[in-house]
């Protein structure tokens, strides 16, 4: 999905001469087509995310439309004062570019492995923030993302992941797809967890269930229209993430539902309150460890719903 976004900026760079380009010493080799159009604009601070947003935040002053990439943790946690005072207080137009969402980094340890930033972005006042779940949501979201008002938190998972929506799917900042519709039970994911909630739901219907599938790309603004209806047709709904269940997706659709007084059953899937370290390993390792392959999703939910 990352490449997809990428490949729909460098129309948008090209285009448009006040898109900025800026990375804290990330040599990805995609950043050579952005020199290739405008080497002026295409920014390498080094090991310095706390001046890559403070620099941003002056770029965007004069005029700028500035899009930061560098890896999670250090964009969101190294650069957390900056991008609260330099961009979030007086609301900039900066786009925060996250690589590796969740434990994508699998072997690089627990300084690589990003749980906390979803809950970390929310909580920051005239932040928005954007998890998309296929190559065709981050296609769109960077189209997007240009025109949108405001800092942008954009949060990539796996480049390997397959697409899930349709052709026809109908994109906008702030609103779920429904990918799915079902009658038995809800799976709301997020990110790196809308493939895994489609195998999920496949395998679900091989056990004679009906399920909905929805992609709540856009965690803050929540699409509370959206978390309510489907309240009002589910009986059991299940938040499936690549963080911590603590202040992501399972928290944000949790507040809707109690002010809903949702009367159903509400479980959230994701990443418990602990770090992988000491264990490293790929990916689909550590998932497993953290009880989200599909095997362990398909269970929980099962027993879930025989508790309904």
């Amino acid at each position: 999905m990352r490449k997809v976004f990428f490949e729909t900026l460098q129309g948008i760079f090209q285009e448009d001469k006040s898109v900025y380009l800026m990375t804290a010493d990330l040599g990805v080799k995609f950043f050579q087509d952005f020199k290739n159009i405008d080497p002026q604009r295409v920014i390498n601070v080094g090991v310095a995310e706390t001046n890559m947003i403070s620099i941003a935040s002056g770029l965007s002053l004069a005029g700028k439309n500035v899009y930061c990439y560098s890896i999670i943790p250090f964009l969101t946690m190294r650069a957390l004062e900056q991008i609260r005072v330099d961009l979030c207080y007086p609301n900039l137009n900066v786009k925060l570019l996250g690589a590796g969402g969740g434990l994508v980094y699998g072997v690089e340890g627990m300084t690589h492995h990003a749980i906390e930033d979803i809950a970390i972005m929310r909580s920051l006042p005239n932040m928005t923030v954007v998890c998309p779940g296929d190559s065709r949501e981050a296609g769109a979201l960077a189209q997007a993302s240009l025109p949108h008002q405001g800092p942008l938190y954009i949060r990539f998972g796996r480049d390997s992941d397959p697409e899930v929506n349709g052709d026809n799917f109908q994109f906008k900042i702030g609103k779920g797809i429904v990918v799915e519709e079902g009658k038995d039970v809800c799976l709301m994911a997020t990110g790196t967890m809308l493939y895994l909630g489609k195998i999920v739901s496949d395998a679900l219907k091989e056990k004679g269930l009906n399920p909905s599938l929805v992609s709540l790309h856009t965690v803050k603004p929540l699409d509370e229209g959206l978390v309510r209806d489907c309240a009002k047709k589910y009986r059991v709904i299940f938040t499936l993430e690549e963080h911590n269940i603590l202040g992501g997706l399972g928290g944000a659709v949790a507040e809707v539902l109690a002010e809903a007084r949702y009367g159903g059953i509400f479980k959230r899937i994701g990443i418990q309150d602990k770090y992988s370290f000491p264990e490293v390993g790929s990916p689909d390792y550590l998932r497993e460890k953290a009880g989200l392959s599909p095997e362990e999703i398909i269970q929980t939910i099962s027993e879930t719903i025989k508790k309904a």
